[in-house]
């Protein structure tokens, strides 16, 4: 990165294609995969449009006040996701909603719904609420781009955000690895379903998000 217009694109392509496979698994049948592929969308898309290099494309500080504002309701939707989740998590034992998590334990991906993937969630959409600020507060003319490093953000918060992508990056690594070896044949699950495909798109995410986070 660091001022690299190939690297910005290559992160545009990443986020995007990531983004699009989060669309097609909000095609699952059960609702906390279709919601936390929601989520994951809104962030490879808005990742994407924020690496866009910006000779390309450069904004006023108000769109990125606004793009604070997107991320900042999704960091508040994930919060009270997480909240209710820990809060029901020993009531709602009805037949249903076993059959429903039965049915996404059947199918390997346990990442999804959970409070930890939620707090996930909540880290992400304040990095991109972060990162916002940071471009936004950019002296007119300066960086004010993921894809060109400017003086906005604090070196505390910026190191804080990227030790947690980095391990968040390892451990998804290290459970891509099973997951892979477990799958099954591929006309069995959907394309939309497969879980190691979903870990894959996290674990492009988070090597995005810290990607962008070394030029803030």
């Amino acid at each position: 990165m660091h001022g690299s217009a190939l690297a910005g694109w290559l992160l545009v392509a990443l986020c995007t294609a990531t983004g699009a496979y989060c669309l097609l698994r909000m095609r699952s049948p059960v609702a906390e995969e279709r919601s936390a592929a929601g989520g994951e969308a809104l962030m490879g898309f808005g990742m994407a449009l924020m690496a866009v290099p910006a000779a390309v494309f450069g904004p006023p500080a108000w769109v990125w006040w606004a793009y604070g504002t997107v991320f900042g309701a999704a960091a508040v939707r994930a919060l009270w996701k997480a909240r209710g989740h820990a809060r029901g998590r020993g009531r709602a034992r009805g037949r249903g909603h076993a059959r429903e998590r039965g049915h996404a334990r059947g199918r390997g991906d346990g990442c999804a719904g959970g409070p930890a993937h939620h707090l996930h969630h909540l880290v992400g959409a304040l990095a991109m609420v972060y990162m916002s600020v940071a471009m936004a507060a950019a002296p007119a003319g300066g960086a004010g781009h993921a894809a060109h490093p400017g003086p906005g953000g604090f070196p505390l918060v910026t190191g804080v955000l990227l030790l947690y992508f980095a391990g968040y990056v390892l451990r998804t690594g290290v459970r891509l690895v099973p997951a892979a070896a477990g799958a099954g044949p591929v006309g069995a699950v959907a394309w939309g379903d497969r879980a190691e495909l979903a870990l894959a798109c996290r674990l492009a995410m988070g090597i995005g998000m810290f990607a962008m986070l070394l030029t803030v």
